[in-house]
């Protein structure tokens, strides 16, 4: 299933899979071989950078 399209949807699906299933953005994007980068600019985008210590986007 590719990723959602709408940033704010991208959001709560990425948290919600590094929540439920996936230690570090590192093993969700290897997974789902996404690149991380995109990832990390598009929630930039909306203010969002990703805080490896609490393993979500904030």
């Amino acid at each position: 299933m590719p990723l959602p399209d709408d940033i704010n949807m991208l959001l709560s699906y990425v948290n919600l899979k590094l929540r439920d299933f996936y230690p570090d953005l590192d093993a969700l994007c290897e997974d789902l071989d996404e690149n991380r980068e995109e990832i990390e600019e598009k929630l930039k985008k909306i203010g969002y950078v990703y805080d490896s210590d609490r393993n979500q986007f904030r």
